[in-house]
């Protein structure tokens, strides 16, 4: 037989210890407990079983509720045939408001989800609410019609099967263009080129998957030849970082993760940002310089789609870790293959190409929330 146990009330020492002291006492053995203090409030959910029990174990239970200040609820619990579970982690992100949470549960309610655990964290005006669901049946269109609901809702969300989530993750990459910063250096460098226009229209087709990056980056960087270096420079000095880039980076690091800057943007500003944030790893395309000019060509090899994914595998390889602990964050087609390899892939206020693909969505507003999602604000 196996039995259910509430106990709630105000935080104090000893709760813990005098329920199942009882317990033990009857010769009950707790298969499964789950405890947590909120604002000072203690609330404990325990099963606990024996081949047959009487009453006097609830008796006494009822009887310590004065003396330590609690209220004891218990329930004897059928004994079911136990069904395998779908169990994946839903992440839901966005700006705190009265009715959030009945919003979010009344559409995992009207699509027929079971909730069986949730949690909350709450930063500033961010808040971050994490539920464990069961998609035993119709798995992909569930998680279709999550993406579209929740989102319709103006929230971020992102999805992972629980055997990923419960993996630590240990990689991080990030691309850099409206990414880890708040520009395109491409369309600024046209801007005092004088062929802003022209490079915005390539620079939109590549990030739609219109146009082969490739070709695009080559033709776009065709039209700054004769830029001066300087020009580098003070567009550096002028970018501003995404808002909240500075602190989850602080926080990944202090966390242990290997971060990395994967872009198809160029070296000159990959390396920068490196140094500036402490970055482990900077990867870009090269521009030619000569006479002190941008020779309108690129050196090297161009970073692609199909190169950050190898440059990823790579990385991987060199720090021994897996595919499953790697996590990707990128905004446009360029970043497609990566967000789809990694074990968690986040399309960052990206195109629709790229959210497809992505095991979640997060907002221009909302990078720092990613720090929730891996939980590192519970550190």
């Amino acid at each position: 037989m196996k039995v259910g146990v509430i106990v709630y009330g105000k935080d104090k020492p000893g709760i813990i210890c005098e329920v199942s002291g009882i317990l033990a006492k009857h010769g009950l053995n707790i298969i499964d407990i789950e405890q947590n203090v909120v604002h000072d409030f203690f609330i404990m959910f325990l099963v606990a079983e024996k081949e047959s029990f009487n009453g006097n174990v609830f008796k006494e239970l009822k009887d310590i509720e004065k003396k330590i200040d609690v209220k004891i609820d218990y329930t004897i619990l059928e004994e079911k045939k136990r069904k395998e579970k779908n169990l994946y982690v839903l992440t839901v992100i966005g700006e705190d408001r009265v009715g959030l949470v009945h919003s979010i549960t009344l559409i995992l309610y009207q699509l027929g989800i079971n909730i069986e655990k949730m949690s909350l964290i709450a930063r500033d005006k961010l808040i971050t609410i994490e539920f464990l669901i069961d998609l035993s049946e119709n798995e992909e269109l569930l998680k279709k019609r999550l993406k579209e609901e929740i989102e319709n809702e103006g929230l971020d969300l992102v999805v992972q099967p629980y055997e990923i989530f419960k993996k630590n993750k240990r990689l991080i990459v990030f691309d850099m263009d409206s990414t880890l910063i708040d520009a395109e250096v491409i369309n600024e460098l046209a801007k005092v080129a004088g062929v802003e226009k022209e490079v915005k229209e390539l620079t939109d087709k590549a990030m739609r998957g219109e146009i082969e990056f490739k070709e695009a980056l080559k033709e776009r960087v065709k039209l700054l030849e004769g830029l001066p270096v300087e020009v580098l420079e003070k567009i550096y000095s002028e970018i501003k970082l995404t808002e909240g880039a500075k602190e989850l980076i602080k926080s990944l690091k202090e966390s242990g993760y290997k971060v990395a800057l994967v872009s198809g943007g160029f070296t000159y500003f990959t390396n920068k940002l490196k140094e500036e944030l402490g970055l482990d790893y900077a990867y870009g395309n090269e521009l030619e310089i000569k006479n002190g000019k941008l020779t309108g060509r690129i050196k090297g090899k161009i970073i692609d789609a199909e190169e950050k994914a190898k440059i990823i595998e790579e990385l991987a390889k060199k720090e021994g870790i897996k595919k499953e602990n790697i996590v990707a964050v990128g905004d446009g087609a360029n970043d497609k293959i990566m967000i789809k390899n990694a074990g968690l892939g986040i399309a960052f206020n990206a195109k629709k190409a790229l959210k497809e693909v992505a095991d979640g969505t997060l907002s221009k507003n909302h990078l720092i929330g990613l720090a929730a999602l891996l939980g590192l604000m519970r550190k």
